[in-house]
């Protein structure tokens, strides 16, 4: 392998998964400074096809018709690379990727209008400020503009996939990295465990809850008359057992991940519920493809920075070009249902 690109690509995993580790410290809000009316920053519109042939089925039934999509959301709706990040709509520090689900569902639909606001890294307080990706030198460039800057009155469409990076998901599950096998090593769980027996990261998930509703009540008002769908987090690891070494984490702490990430995925789509939107449930379709099965039926990739879907560098912990086939079916699948 090109030593070059093996950097290349740890260094943006480095970028993507180096996350807090505590809540963000603001989130937006629908009086937030960017007003309703302002023009976004973002004006390309959807090229006539993404640049990697889509594979996914069309669903069945009739598509409605609309016209102007935004995609909000951090890196698994972004669905971060390596090798074929497009900076279309994004700084290349956002690392989207050509095949990314918001270009499929574009795609699909011929929207006249798309914009792209996703980016790895993202957290709510990135949908009212900008994000400043330029952090690795000469592959993640740039600032990307206040997410809801994209969004206008006219909006008809909007995806939004944001809450991980909040609770300091990806960064959680890299601190449960064990090079040592049962029973040596530390459990990663007991990191996140209080005295008093609360669960750190359920704490999280339930205190970013209201920044979720913050989100939903923002786009609202920019938007008053979009479709608002929430997109949750696909099944990342599976809900009962490890695959150590494969991925070096014990058996026990990623059934304690799991739980963690089906819990924020409730989360989720309690608060799409309560603040109006549609929930898109991605997890249960994606159950059996985690980190731990076989190149070929895994749709998020493990530890290795190496894909066959497509070949190449990957991003460690997120969807590969079949996940976000996934995601991108699983949408259409709620818009024509």
């Amino acid at each position: 392998m090109n030593p070059r690109l093996l950097l290349a690509a740890l260094a943006t995993t480095a970028t993507l998964l180096t996350l807090p580790t505590t809540p963000a410290a603001a989130a937006p809000s629908a009086t937030a400074t960017t007003p309703a009316a302002a023009a976004p920053r973002v004006t390309a519109t959807t090229p006539a096809a993404p640049k990697v042939p889509l594979t996914l089925p069309a669903p069945a039934g009739r598509h409605p018709r609309f016209h102007e999509y935004v995609a909000l959301g951090d890196s698994w709706s972004a669905d971060v690379t390596v090798l074929g990040i497009d900076s279309t709509y994004a700084p290349t520090g956002c690392a989207q990727s050509t095949w990314n689900y918001p270009k499929q569902v574009a795609a699909q639909l011929h929207i006249d209008v798309f914009r792209d606001a996703t980016c790895g890294g993202a957290t709510t307080a990135e949908m009212t400020a900008p994000q400043n990706v330029g952090r690795v030198p000469l592959l993640a460039q740039g600032v990307n503009p206040a997410q809801f800057d994209r969004l206008t009155p006219t909006t008809d469409l909007v995806t939004v996939g944001i809450g991980g990076n909040d609770i300091g998901l990806a960064s959680a599950i890299v601190g449960c990295l064990n090079p040592l096998p049962a029973p040596l090593g530390s459990p990663c769980r007991n990191r996140f465990t209080r005295a008093d027996g609360t669960d750190v990261m359920s704490q999280r998930i339930a205190e970013t809850k209201s920044r979720i509703a913050d989100v939903l009540t923002g786009i609202k008002h920019r938007s008053p008359h979009a479709t608002v769908l929430v997109v949750d987090y696909l099944a990342g690891v599976a809900a009962d057992r490890g695959c150590y070494p494969l991925v070096p984490i014990q058996d026990p702490d990623m059934t304690w991940f799991g739980a963690r990430l089906r819990e924020l995925n409730g989360m989720l789509a309690d608060a799409a519920v309560e603040n109006g939107a549609s929930f898109v449930d991605t997890y249960d379709g994606s159950r059996g493809h985690d980190v731990c099965a076989p190149a070929g039926t895994r749709w998020v990739e493990g530890l290795a920075p190496l894909s066959t879907d497509p070949p190449g560098l990957a991003v460690p912990f997120h969807p590969n070009r079949l996940g976000a086939d996934h995601q991108a079916a699983t949408v259409l699948s709620v818009l024509v249902s």
